[in-house]
């Protein structure tokens, strides 16, 4: 047979297969003889008649010497309405106990490159009643939003309430897509979970690739996720808010897939095709003249170092940064935003309006100025600052501490319940902090409080 070839080698999830005659295409799908469950993907060519493939399954039947058949095809996902309100794996595959999805349609993972002049951009603001991210890097629809934080500083957590608060407003008129990428499946769980509550869950799609799958297969969910939001926008016409968690661990999958086949690495000590593997991951990723694809990720930052190479090459495709702090963290201010770190190209007088500029540019004059008395403070105390650097502490401490908020999705583990607060009601709220209106509260007393004036302080 011509589209029959060998395993030559098993270098754990990299397998080498020979091919005597009739060579397979890129990304063509393998399948054992003896178990066509068995299933590995053609990634690279080794030379005319020998190819890399990615192990897809587990490598317990894989021997030298076994047969393999190519199907001709590439991974395909179930695509269409019969996947909404469902949770899946790459292959289709039931994750949440309610059977088989019936298939209407089955999509390849590798899409076309839309062209460019169908590409649109939007000028329009997507509120997440989430204080500081809506004032200091305000989302925009059809924009990439970038969550960067190291480990246990509140990322899964932080995404989790902007699924739940964004997808709630939005129900009617878009639809969301949710890629688990190299995360724990307790999170995914409980994610399904506060979906499902919330009664949101019939316009939701979940795909997951979980910490203990192959990275193969944690490499091609990312993709497959790209391939549901796509079908979506252009299908259906339906904008779509699309989110991973985690990026970092797509491209620490290509990595180790890379390492396996002996690649000579970038400087950066990386696979070397990290740049090209981000380009076609988020370049898929935009809005068309049908409807707009708005971008969440996750991105795990490693030894809470943000020069690592993985994350800066996330930083050219994003539009809004949100940075989570551990320093914050440990004050206790959740969610724990670096705001001086958090920016977004929203953040001009045509897109979010001239008061909020005017507003957020005393904020950040506010709380550099008290960045830099930190040092002073803390050897001498705030009591030995002048009048007026006393006031620029305060009031920084007291903008620091409005921007604290309780999450609706934690409210069963912190018994405070969640605060929804608008982008022009936090505006006002700074403002009046900024003029000194609030000068005689104690900074504590707004700690995890909605809106000021509904605060009844």
């Amino acid at each position: 047979m011509e589209n029959k070839g060998k395993i030559i080698s098993v270098k754990g999830q990299i397998i080498e297969v020979e091919f005597e005659e009739g060579v397979p295409s890129l990304h063509d799908i393998l399948v054992l003889k003896e178990d066509e469950n068995v299933r590995m993907e053609v990634y690279a060519s080794l030379s005319s008649s020998i190819f890399y493939c990615l192990s897809l399954s587990q490598n317990k039947s894989l021997y030298r010497g076994a047969s393999v058949i190519n199907t001709k095809k590439p991974i395909t996902i179930p695509v269409g309405a019969s996947v909404l309100g469902r949770a899946m794996n790459l292959f289709g595959d039931s994750q949440d106990n309610k059977g088989s999805i019936q298939v209407s349609e089955m999509r390849e993972i590798f899409g076309p490159d839309l062209p460019f002049d169908e590409v649109q951009t939007i000028d329009e603001i997507l509120e997440t009643g989430i204080k500081a991210i809506d004032f200091f890097s305000p989302i925009l629809k059809g924009g990439k939003v970038g969550l960067f934080g190291g480990a246990g500083v509140g990322k899964t957590v932080l995404l989790t309430e902007i699924v739940h608060n964004i997808v709630i407003l939005n129900k009617d008129n878009s639809v969301s897509v949710f890629a688990g990428v190299g995360e724990r499946a307790r999170e995914g769980q409980e994610l399904y979970e506060s979906l499902k509550q919330s009664n949101v869950l019939p316009q939701v799609s979940l795909i997951f690739g979980n910490m203990g799958e192959n990275p193969a297969v944690r490499f091609r969910t990312a993709l497959a996720g790209v391939t549901l939001s796509e079908y979506f926008r252009d299908e259906y016409g339906k904008n779509v808010l699309f989110f991973i968690d985690n990026v970092f661990r797509f491209a620490q999958a290509g990595y180790e897939l890379a390492t396996l086949m002996n690649s000579i690495p970038s400087e950066g000590g990386y696979q070397s095709t990290l740049t090209s593997e981000m380009a076609s991951f988020h370049e898929r990723l935009v809005s068309t003249k049908k409807a707009a694809i708005t971008t969440m990720e996750a991105i795990y930052v490693p030894s809470d170092d943000i020069t690592d190479y993985a994350v800066q090459s996330v930083f050219p495709y994003l539009d809004s940064i949100v940075v989570l702090s551990r320093s914050v963290y440990q004050e206790g201010i959740l969610p724990a935003i670096d705001l001086l770190s958090s920016n977004s190209s929203a953040l001009n007088p045509r897109t979010v309006g001239e008061t909020h500029v005017k507003t957020l540019i005393e904020a950040q004059a506010l709380l550099k100025k008290a960045l830099s008395l930190e040092r002073i403070v803390s050897l001498i105390g705030q009591s030995e600052l002048s009048y007026e650097d006393q006031l620029i502490y305060k009031r920084s401490r007291l903008l620091k501490s409005y921007m604290s908020q309780s999450f609706f999705v934690t409210e069963a583990q912190t018994g405070r319940e969640g605060k929804y607060v608008k982008r022009e009601e936090t505006i006002g709220d700074v403002r009046d902090l900024l003029d000194g209106k609030y000068d005689d509260l104690e900074p504590e007393k707004l700690l995890f409080t909605g809106g000021i004036k509904d605060s009844n302080l």
